[in-house]
């Protein structure tokens, strides 16, 4: 780093997002990405004509998205927040609702960007640890006297909350901003999106990621109540107000309006999740119940990173965190099922290995 770095920020230690090797050809099961192309309509919007508009500036407006989405869960489209990727909605709710006199509320072990939020924003972050057995303690973020951030599902845990639970910790802190991080509620968990109506400090967060196949377009949203919203576009507007490109609205659009070919693709995904989690408890892993595209499992008779390390020489990517209470757990994405035939076979040889 040079010597003009703030030191505030020369202290920061960012996010690491998961391997992307350029060295060789992996099946990728690290990032959660999603097995299946996007919808159909996708294809067909994306045209020459459409690239030769990336001369001019995208609708700073998003309006045709956020129509979409509205849409999608009979919302008005004041209720709706498009972020490029839902990172940005992330940042932007750390941004508007959060500093050094306004704490935040976050479990320890959650999604990475919640701990480096608060510490690039100067936000104090009070960090309520996990379970044992890697459960929210929902009475714990009742009444939390700040901004409350959590997800459900959870990562890395996978495991999910019923919504009746998310509704406690929403309706128990009526003077603070309940943020609700979504970003895999479409592989098995409940949304709080039923509740936004009900609630008007209640934020769900979402993504284009992961169920609908759009990792690469960057597109995330939120939706909440339009005071909440209007907060979030001030932010936007003074930062980056062209957030979305061009085609990547077009691609949102067509996502969000293919209801059939989403589920079905969620419905594949969870079929080979079951499939692959039944498989590996029978070769010995130990995991969570997953409400997510990927499982959160240790294998036996050697250490989670040993297993990635292995499975890495053997051209299979799996995500592996650390720490104490993570350390013999690896998060393995629900790939197709000719890929996670491939890591299941892997993980035999590995297995039958390191009992010989």
């Amino acid at each position: 780093m040079s010597q003009f770095l703030r030191p505030a920020l020369a202290a920061l230690d960012p996010y690491v997002p998961g391997e992307q090797p350029q060295d060789k050809s992996y099946i990728k099961l690290n990032t959660n990405e999603n097995p299946y192309p996007p919808a159909p309509g996708v294809m067909e919007v994306i045209t020459r004509e459409a690239v030769s508009q990336l001369k001019l500036y995208s609708d700073p407006t998003i309006a045709p998205l956020k129509r979409a989405i509205a849409e999608q869960y009979g919302l008005m489209p004041e209720n709706v927040f498009v972020t490029n990727g839902s990172d940005e909605a992330l940042g932007f709710s750390f941004q508007a609702w959060a500093d050094a006199e306004h704490p935040v509320t976050i479990p320890d072990i959650s999604y990475g960007f919640y701990k480096v939020f608060a510490q690039l924003f100067q936000v104090s972050p009070k960090v309520i640890p996990l379970r044992e057995d890697f459960t929210l303690p929902v009475e714990k973020f009742c009444g939390a006297g700040s901004m409350v951030v959590f997800a459900n599902p959870n990562a890395p845990t996978g495991i999910a909350l019923p919504l009746s639970e998310v509704e406690k910790i929403v309706a128990s802190n009526p003077g603070h901003v309940v943020l609700v991080d979504e970003a895999y509620v479409d592989f098995g968990g409940e949304s709080a999106v039923s509740l936004i109506g009900r609630y008007p400090n209640l934020l769900v967060v979402r993504t284009f990621s992961k169920s609908r196949s759009l990792a690469g377009a960057r597109i995330g949203y939120a939706m909440g109540d339009p005071a909440l919203i209007d907060d979030l576009e001030r932010v936007r507007n003074s930062f980056h107000p062209y957030n979305i490109n061009r085609l990547s609205m077009l691609a949102g659009v067509e996502a969000m309006k293919d209801t059939a070919y989403f589920e079905d693709c969620c419905k594949k995904i969870m079929a080979t999740r079951q499939r692959t989690a039944e498989a590996l408890k029978a070769l010995g892993f130990t995991m969570t119940e997953s409400s997510t595209n990927f499982l959160f499992a240790a294998p036996p008779a050697l250490s989670g990173r040993e297993y990635y390390e292995q499975l890495k020489d053997r051209g299979v990517l799996v995500r592996y965190f650390g720490g104490s209470r993570l350390s013999p757990y690896v998060r393995i994405t629900i790939g197709s099922d000719e890929e996670m035939d491939v890591l299941l076979a892997k993980t035999r040889e590995i297995l039958k290995e390191a009992k010989a």
